[in-house]
């Protein structure tokens, strides 16, 4: 049996929405905070390089906002691309990924 069929006969695990929504605010307080650091950062960092850390933190806090969303509309876990869970370890690493690991290196 390949490694394949044996992921596809056991049903991906999945958390609690409890706690799903516990891991999704903590990604994003974790971001606020850097947020927050690079900002006060601010005179000792080069101009180029808080533009970056910003864009950065804001966009994984916009897509810790849709992982939200997801949650509420029951989606949370479908991958975007493809239609198929999400493996639930991925989802540990990357609460707020919306799509599997092959869609999103398809879509870079």
């Amino acid at each position: 049996m390949t490694i394949d069929a044996a992921r596809s006969a056991d049903p991906p695990e999945r958390l609690p929405a409890h706690d799903v929504r516990l891991r999704l605010e903590h990604e994003r307080d974790s971001r606020l905070s850097q947020l927050s650091a690079v900002e006060e950062a601010a005179d000792q960092a080069s101009a180029d390089l808080l533009a970056v850390q910003t864009d950065s933190a804001r966009r994984v806090l916009a897509e810790i906002d849709l992982a939200l969303a997801r949650l509420e509309n029951g989606t949370y876990g479908v991958c975007e691309g493809c239609g198929s869970a999400i493996p639930a370890e991925r989802l540990e690493i990357l609460p707020y990924a919306s799509r599997c690991v092959g869609c999103q290196q398809r879509s870079a």
